[in-house]
């Protein structure tokens, strides 16, 4: 389907809810090139090596118990857009209920902006843990699309196989952490409702938004932390030249990272990343996961800046 179809697909989009989600994965799918996703066995063999390998370092580097989900897909864009679609959908959910019915024109907005927001990511995700929030089941899921790895790889001029490694030991970093908290997807859950009835009700919780905020910094540092220390290769120039790419994208991509909070996520990793830095180095690594023993060892905004408050507290 082309940009044409895509567009009707918005057009077109019904109901009495403010986004169509059938239309917007029709119209992102039609916006996005599907992907080679001729995966000969080798490189699928290669795919499930790297994840057991990255497994079973992490586990030995972080002294973590966890298992790996038990879904774990290589993928084309079209695939990822699809389980997307469904995630946002049902983290959407709640408001849509409460939403009253919605003008067809600002269905069209709506639908549009979501379509040209997963197009956008479908076209530059690399890999994606996905645990299942708001969900009836505990299915965590781990997601790598193929076509953007091997385009990537490519325009960065590394060796396909070595690259995907790389993300996969980051990804399944990702596993570790709710794996090793069983409590965290709750904890997630809990903050993002409480977020979404406020929004219903017409008020922002800072406060809240906040110390979810503070929630994913953790997780993100503690995934660098992780990907550093158990990746069994050198890495250096892998992330210098993610770096230069990031740094080097247009003014559309990068508008389209301001727009999705993107940037953000960036300084989530930089700032978590410092964070567990500096206490697996005051520590050790195995010390640092104690922030996963319960909400109360999280750390909190003012112990992200200065750790030493936060090891003072803890006592790992």
């Amino acid at each position: 389907m082309g940009l044409y179809h895509s567009v009707q697909a918005v057009a077109g989009a019904t109901g009495d809810g403010p986004i169509d989600w059938s239309a917007v994965a029709d119209a992102a799918k039609g916006a996005t090139d599907t992907g080679d996703l001729t995966v000969e066995k080798p490189e699928r063999d290669g795919y499930a090596t790297d994840v057991r390998d990255a497994r079973d370092r992490v586990r030995e580097v972080g002294e973590l118990a966890f298992d790996l989900p038990e879904t774990v897909e290589i993928q084309n864009r079209h695939h990822w857009i699809d389980a997307n679609v469904a995630t946002f959908s049902r983290v959407m959910e709640p408001i849509e209920q409460q939403a009253e019915y919605m003008p067809g024109i600002a269905r069209v907005v709506n639908t549009g902006s979501m379509a040209v927001a997963l197009s956008f990511l479908g076209n530059n995700v690399l890999g994606q843990y996905d645990p299942v929030l708001l969900a009836d089941n505990d299915a965590h899921a781990l997601y790598f699309v193929r076509p953007n790895i091997n385009r990537v790889a490519d325009q960065l001029n590394v060796e396909r196989d070595r690259f995907r490694r790389w993300i996969a030991f980051h990804e399944v970093t990702h596993a570790a952490e709710f794996g090793a908290a069983p409590w965290l997807s709750d904890h997630l859950e809990t903050a993002m409702e409480d977020a979404i009835d406020n929004l219903t009700d017409g008020n922002i919780d800072r406060t809240a938004l906040g110390e979810l905020d503070t929630t994913m910094t953790a997780v993100e540092g503690y995934a660098e932390l992780l990907m550093d220390r158990a990746f069994d290769d050198a890495y250096d120039d892998l992330r210098r030249k993610v770096d230069q790419r990031r740094q080097g994208r247009g003014p559309i991509a990068s508008l389209m990272r301001r727009l999705l909070g993107l940037g953000m996520k960036r300084q989530q990793y930089e700032r978590g990343k410092a964070f567990f830095d500096t206490v697996a180095d005051a520590r050790g690594v195995a010390a640092a996961g104690r922030v996963w023993d319960s909400p109360d060892t999280l750390p909190t905004e003012d112990e992200i800046e200065t750790p030493t408050l936060w090891i003072d507290r803890v006592d790992p």
